[in-house]
């Protein structure tokens, strides 16, 4: 697959099957095949899930930045010359020594990064960290998996 970066919502949209209000991931960056992968979530004041986290002070939800590597991570095993093909489901399966160290607010611009960790059987593991302005919001190793039938 011939990738010109950057790539944006269409072109995402295009290559793993998530949907507003659930896609997470608005551009890849850089890209560097069977290694790593860079991409960014604009994060707006006007999604739905501030408005009960927290009205008076929102606060992106952890588990969403979480969601957004994932998707980020599922768009690099794609991606990957040697990567899955389209034809089945990746779904997030695992995540380990995840650590929140700041919060993320709207207005932010969310910098995302998977490194490929290891491979093997369609499973595929990797080193998330999620930064905003240089500082570190979210890291952890994130899994994906082909999703059972």
């Amino acid at each position: 697959m011939k990738i010109e970066l950057p790539l944006k919502t269409e072109a995402i949209r295009e290559i793993i099957p998530h949907r507003y209000p659930m896609l997470f991931v608005d551009r890849v960056n850089e890209f560097v095949d069977g290694d790593f992968i860079v991409g960014q979530k604009n994060v707006s004041a006007n999604e739905e899930f501030f408005n009960g986290h927290f009205p008076e002070k929102p606060i992106l939800p952890g588990v969403i930045t979480l969601e957004a590597l994932a998707q980020l991570g599922v768009l690099f095993a794609r991606l990957c010359s040697d990567g899955v093909d389209g034809s089945g489901l990746y779904v997030f399966a695992a995540a380990d020594n995840v650590k929140f160290r700041k919060q993320v607010v709207p207005g932010d611009i969310l910098r995302l990064e998977m490194k490929l960790i290891k491979r093997r059987a369609g499973i595929w593991k990797m080193q998330g960290t999620a930064t905003v302005d240089g500082e570190i919001a979210v890291e952890g190793v994130l899994v994906a998996a082909t999703a059972s039938k």
